[in-house]
Parts: C-alpha cells; sequence; structure tokens
C-alpha cells in the first residue's frame, strides 16, 4: 500500500473558494520552495486565478496530511479548437525523493484527465524544459513526439501550429523568457532559462537521463552555455501506457533499444 495519498484538483481556480485556493497556493509554494532557491512566480504557484482556472494538478500527502509533492498541468486553448496539455511542474520534497514519486504523480494526472476528458481520443501534450532526464522521459513515454530520437522525424502543421501559439500567446503562463528567439526547426527557445532558478547544467550528472542516448540527443540538440530550453510537443491516449511500459522494458534492455538518431539540421 502506497504511504502518500493522492489528491486530483481540475481546474482548482474555478471549483474551490478564495480561502481553499489561497491555502492551495501555501501548499505548493511550501514544497516548491524546497527544490528552488526562489520560488518561480508562474503557473499555479503564482496564485493568479486566471492561472488555476486553467490547472490540473495531482498533489501526494503524506500521513499527516501534508504535501509532499505536486505534479502542475495546463490546458490552453489552441486557434482551431484544440486543447493542448502542458505538462508544467512537478516538484518532491527532499524528504519524499527516491520513491518514484515524480512519474506516480504525473502518471496519475494523466489518467484522471484521459479518463474524464479524453476516453476516446488522442489529446495534444506540450512540455517545455531543458532538465535531461525530464525531456527524455517525455521521448520515451509520448507518441508522435518532435523533438526527439524516437518520435516523428519532422514536425506536422499541427506541431507548428500548436509551437507557434505557445512562442506567441503562452510564453508567461510556462516562464518563457520573453527575449528568448524561438528556433522553430529545432523547436528550441535559445536563451530562455539563462540566469534564472531553471538554467541547468548540461554536464551534471544528477540531471542526466538513465539512458545515455536519450541524455546526449538532447544535449547536441540544446546549447547549455546559453541557457537554451527544448519545447517538446506530442500526443497522448489511454493506449499510450502499454506503448510506454513496452519502451521502459526496451530501456532495461539496451540490445533491443533501437539508436536514436542525431539531430541534424543541416539543411
Amino acid at each position: 500500500m502506497s504511504q502518500y495519498q493522492y489528491e486530483q484538483l481540475m481546474f482548482p481556480g474555478k471549483n474551490l473558494s478564495p480561502d481553499s485556493l489561497n491555502l492551495l497556493v501555501l501548499e505548493l509554494r511550501g514544497v516548491a520552495a524546497s527544490c528552488f532557491n526562489d520560488v518561480p512566480n508562474y503557473q499555479a504557484l503564482s496564485g493568479e486565478k486566471s492561472e488555476l482556472d486553467k490547472a490540473i494538478i495531482c498533489l501526494a500527502r503524506d500521513e499527516r496530511g501534508e504535501v509532499m509533492g505536486f505534479c502542475s498541468a495546463l490546458l490552453l486553448p489552441i486557434d482551431g479548437g484544440d486543447q493542448v496539455l502542458h505538462l508544467g511542474l512537478t516538484c518532491v520534497h527532499p524528504d519524499a525523493r527516491g520513491k518514484n514519486l515524480t512519474h506516480h504523480l504525473t502518471s496519475k494526472l494523466l489518467l484522471n484527465f484521459i479518463i474524464k476528458k479524453s476516453l476516446f481520443k488522442e489529446t495534444w501534450i506540450s512540455n517545455c524544459a531543458c532538465v535531461l532526464s525530464s525531456l527524455g522521459n517525455v521521448a520515451m513515454y509520448f507518441e508522435n513526439l518532435y523533438p526527439s530520437p524516437y518520435g516523428v522525424k519532422a514536425p506536422s502543421k499541427r506541431h507548428l501550429n500548436i509551437a507557434h501559439a505557445i512562442d506567441q500567446k503562452f510564453r508567461p503562463s510556462i516562464a518563457i523568457n520573453e527575449h528568448a528567439k524561438f528556433d522553430a526547426h529545432r523547436f528550441v527557445f535559445e536563451g530562455s532559462v539563462g540566469g534564472t532558478v531553471f538554467e541547468k547544467d548540461g554536464q551534471d550528472g544528477r540531471f542526466h537521463h538513465r539512458d545515455q542516448a536519450l541524455t546526449e540527443y538532447y544535449q547536441t540538440l540544446l546549447s547549455f552555455e546559453r541557457g537554451d530550453e527544448a519545447l517538446q510537443i506530442g500526443k497522448v491516449s489511454i493506449l499510450t501506457f502499454p506503448k510506454y511500459l513496452m519502451r521502459k522494458a526496451c530501456v532495461k534492455m539496451k540490445a533491443l533499444m533501437p539508436k536514436p538518431r542525431k539531430p541534424n539540421y543541416a539543411n
């Protein structure tokens, strides 16, 4: 039996009282403070009702009822009628690390969303990060993903439409630097996290993916000296979960894993 109780909150800005929202934000920021020197003021952490209105959150509480980790996503409206689930932010208190809590939080959030909102159709997802382990996990988990060594070789028109919508309309919600240049060929925001709490050293093994090939792929894609982050766009459905388990098994048996393509942007 899990030592944590999971709580799902869908669009809390629309469904919780002001006092309950204030308490929720305090709990989220408390966990975030254990992960960042300076708590970033964006998404659900900002306390802004407009952000909480589109937030989807999964909390993990210990036996005392204290929040020890959370996963927060955003549902972004995109021109053309689609909605994109942006994976947002996951934080786990240091006392709860090493227990696969990040995976449990993300999986439970996604499964709850799919069952309630997208059971019989695919949902477009996005992720924006410079953490190599995060980029690698998204590459393993989601389908039709770009950029990814195991996803599509080139972005479709829909990939591009979503990417441009995020670039033009949702930078503040995702904490993308307003001065960062978006490379629409590589799906990279150049210089977006330089000098911020999100900046990482690409050679720091603490942030590497367990699959070295995935780590090397995204190391090649990004310039960590400049402060780049990658925008990943793909799909998720109820069928994604068994496919992910198969890919995960392949990672454990490296001989079965196809060799990832290296990024090639010469053309």
